[in-house]
């Protein structure tokens, strides 16, 4: 009963830091469980990128264009998260961008001003995953690989914590909070729960178009970028933040739908070619 308690409530501190639910109306939270809601980020992702998908699909049904559909989408994730990855996004840009040193990024991202970096980095992040979606889905794709990129993208990002270690002491954080490490059946469980969308929404999408093929290379894609991301954080400031958690979740996600375009575009026309 012990374990089922703790379990709820870590479940429930994961959907209280990830998302603005007021959830904390509902069940008391300690910080510990806060401390452990890394392992249960790609849960998150199936509520955020299903609601997404839903989203997006109501508005077929509208018959709302999907330029349009695409923006109503997006705009249902940043209201349920309070754009808190794209903060993270931005606050990257400015610190790796500005800073020359390690002192100066990390103070740079503390800093909860936007800076020209940061602009031009959401500017360009926004147009450029815009324009991906509305070709990906014009193409036909089931509006499900946004539930299946959103949680296996967000398990590659939550592996930053077994690679790196906290750049900050504690007292420094913005959320005065410091992950905890995982245990190996966390870990599994982590990884089942991003990857296992993935291979369902594959099975499950009619539209044919998606091979096998494209998506293990658009997720050993989104893996390379992550790793460089990390190689980088480490050479830079020897650690991680939630501001590098939650870019890192930004720049994989976009590798991982820009891979599937292109792969799929190019698995379409040469599959057309030899018809």
């Amino acid at each position: 009963m012990q374990t089922l308690q703790n379990i709820s409530k870590r479940i429930f501190a994961a959907f209280i830091f990830f998302t603005r639910l007021p959830l904390w109306r509902v069940a008391v939270v300690e910080k510990r469980h806060f401390e452990g809601v890394v392992p249960l980020w790609p849960l998150v992702g199936w509520f955020t990128g299903g609601v997404m998908a839903l989203v997006f699909w109501v508005c077929s049904l509208c018959q709302i264009p999907v330029n349009i559909s695409v923006i109503v989408a997006l705009l249902s994730r940043l209201l349920l998260t309070g754009a808190l990855h794209e903060d993270g996004f931005a606050d990257f840009c400015d610190g790796f961008g500005g800073g020359t040193d390690r002192g100066k990024i990390l103070v740079i991202m503390k800093d909860s001003h936007i800076g020209t970096y940061g602009v031009i980095g959401l500017v360009l992040y926004f147009l450029l995953l815009w324009n991906v979606w509305v070709l990906i889905y014009q193409m036909g794709l089931s509006p499900l690989w946004m539930l299946a990129v959103d949680a296996c993208c967000k398990y590659i990002s939550s592996t930053i914590i077994y690679f790196l270690p906290y750049a900050r002491k504690e007292q420094e954080a913005k959320n005065k909070l410091i992950y905890t490490a995982t245990s190996v059946s966390e870990k599994v469980v982590s990884c089942l729960l991003g990857i296992s969308p993935l291979i369902v929404v594959l099975m499950i999408d009619s539209c044919g178009i998606i091979s096998i093929g494209t998506v293990v290379v658009s997720l050993m894609s989104s893996i390379g970028m992550c790793a460089i991301l990390f190689y980088t954080m480490h050479c830079r400031i020897q650690g991680y933040t939630g501001d590098c958690c939650g870019a890192t979740f930004i720049i994989t996600e976009l590798v991982f739908y820009v891979s599937l375009l292109v792969f799929t575009f190019y698995y379409t026309s040469y599959y057309t070619s030899i018809l």
